[in-house]
């Protein structure tokens, strides 16, 4: 696995050993970005769930101007860590930062705009009837004007055409793309906005 373009194009990214991460495939990441296009330019970028923080830094080596790291797993933290010193010393001054706190909580303290939130949750949260709900309003909390959510999930994940309780409340999904595999399962990347 490894930086597929930009600055950092070709450095190795390591993982931690195990299935506790499901790091993001170097074609899936290309997919995405492709369909991005030079929009992640000098954004401000959010990875959620971050694991390997392959998305984010993918992102810096495109010329993001930012990137927060939120992981909570110690694991993955060493390998994270790891991996944006090796992408840093491509691209020299470099404005991102890692967080080992809970997604959850980061979210209702931020308070900053993001350009684009990349989310690779844990697939069982996503089926959950508890924690879906949870992830959802997460999202809500993290929208702001433009901003576009790029979420893996699997395949048989549906995005909700609109989320809330009441009318003052309710958000609209807006699903733009849909990226990768078909067979249930297996990975696939929602490209969305939030209205």
């Amino acid at each position: 696995m490894r930086i597929t373009s930009g600055k950092a194009r070709g450095i190795s990214l390591k993982s931690p050993k195990g299935d506790a991460t499901r790091p993001a495939t170097d074609a899936a990441r290309q997919a995405i970005f492709s369909s991005l296009g030079g929009a992640v330019e000098g954004a401000d970028v959010l990875d959620l769930f971050a694991g390997t923080g392959s998305y984010g830094l993918e992102a810096l080596s495109r010329g993001a101007k930012s990137a927060v790291f939120i992981e909570s797993s110690r694991q993955a933290l060493a390998a994270l860590r790891e991996n944006l010193e090796a992408v840093k010393k491509s691209l020299g001054k470099t404005e991102a930062s890692v967080s080992s706190v809970d997604a959850f909580r980061f979210a209702n303290a931020s308070g900053k705009n993001f350009g684009f939130v990349f989310a690779d949750p844990p697939y069982h949260m996503l089926s959950d009837e508890k924690a879906l709900p949870k992830i959802l309003s997460l999202f809500c909390s993290l929208s702001g004007e433009g901003t576009v959510f790029i979420l893996e999930a699997p395949a048989e994940f549906e995005l909700p055409e609109e989320f809330g309780e009441n009318e003052n409340t309710r958000k609209k999904f807006e699903e733009i793309k849909r990226l990768g595999k078909k067979s249930k399962g297996k990975p696939s990347q929602i490209i969305f906005k939030i209205s």
